[in-house]
Order: C-alpha cells, then structure tokens, then sequence
C-alpha cells in the first residue's frame, strides 16, 4: 500500500477513548465528510508512493488548522491555495502561516512533502470552553494520553518513516514529554526541537526570515 493510503487509514481509524477532565473535549475532523474528503484529496496528491519521509511532530491539532482540515498544520486558506478547494470558514492559523511561508522557502510543497511528514504527538486536538487546549495544559491530561499517545506514533513509525531523527516543534513542554516518551520507547534516534510555528507568529515576527533559515538549516542538514 502506498503511503497516503495507510495514513488515510490511520485517520479514518482514529478514536480517542479516555476519561477526559471536565470540560475537555476531542476534536476529530476525520469524522467528517468534508475533511476527510480534503484528506484523501490531499495525501494522494503528495504522499502517493511508498518513499521516506522524516517526522515532524506538533503538539496537537488547533480548532482553525488541522483540528478541522484533518491535515496539520494546513488551514482552510492554505487549501485553497493548494488547489484544493473547500467550503470551509476562511479563517487563517498563525501556525499554517509560518509553515508555508517557511515550505515555499524550501522549495515548495511538493519538494517538502516529498521529504518530510507532519503528524503530532496527539493526532486529535481538544478544546476547552471554546478554546484550543495543548494536551500538557491540564494536569493529568498527558498521563491520561499517553496509551493513545504511543499507540499511534507506533503505528505511524510502522510505516518505514525515517526513525533516525525527529523535528519537535516546540522546544518546550512539547518537547520535554516528547523527549521522555523516547527514553522509554525508543521511537527515534534523535529529536530536534524547533521554535513552535505560534511563538514565532505570536511573539517574535520580526525575526521571521531569521526562523525560516533556522528551519531550513536545521531540516536540511
């Protein structure tokens, strides 16, 4: 099976069942007819051979990216602008914009995606009260995770996806869990944190070229 079929298979499959803290609450777009849709039209258009790629890891889905596209960090604006046409609310994510910006510094999304793959360390996002949430923000939550957690970064490594390195983004609480995981699990070789795509957005902007060269040199050592 090619590569955007075992992913697409994955997503379909996907089901969290935990006893979340009060108020939390999962979002899973591949539930949904539209984004699955996008999906399938997605994957096959990018990962349609069984070739390598090197794991890029976020925290988890956001409510105006990937918690409804199904693709991370991909909001319904970069779709369209991808030649996927959606009808999806327009709004854009500070993450999807700092991704593509720094993709078409790399040569564009068809090279990118030729190398590397976006996942996270939860592939279903949550809320609360609204708002995004990162698994690590409630105490117990990662605790609660976990089995979920290792679950599907072991079924997405048994697709021959390089486990020799590991980009992290989020140099922070992301990467601290991420880092332990390993050191029980043996998932990758290395991990290498990078900048979250938010906190650039969010707080330092101005330096943006700077963390685009950052990425590249870091990507393509």
């Amino acid at each position: 099976m090619i590569l955007a079929g075992k992913i697409l298979a994955f997503q379909s499959a996907l089901k969290l069942e935990a006893n979340l803290p009060k108020h939390v609450e999962v979002m899973n777009p591949y539930q949904d007819k539209i984004a699955a849709a996008l999906c399938e039209q997605f994957y096959k258009k990018f990962y349609s051979d069984d070739e390598e790629r090197t794991v890029i890891l976020g925290i988890n889905p956001g409510r105006f990216g990937g918690g409804i596209t199904g693709i991370p960090f991909t909001d319904p604006v970069k779709l369209e602008e991808l030649g996927f046409e959606n009808d999806l609310q327009k709004k854009r994510e500070l993450s999807a914009d700092f991704i593509y910006q720094m993709i078409d510094a790399c040569g564009g999304p068809e090279k990118f995606y030729r190398r590397f793959y976006f996942s996270a360390i939860s592939p279903l996002g949550f809320i609360k009260n609204g708002k995004n949430l990162n698994y690590y923000d409630v105490i117990g939550l990662p605790e609660v995770l976990e089995p979920f957690m290792i679950e599907c970064l072991n079924e997405q490594l048994g697709w021959g996806l390089n486990k020799k390195i590991c980009y992290c983004l989020g140099e922070g609480d992301n990467y601290k869990f991420l880092k332990k995981l390993n050191e029980r699990y043996n998932f990758f070789e290395e991990i290498v944190p990078l900048p979250h795509p938010r906190f650039i957005m969010q707080y330092r902007r101005k330096k943006l070229p700077d963390y685009i060269s950052h990425y590249k040199e870091k990507l393509f050592a």
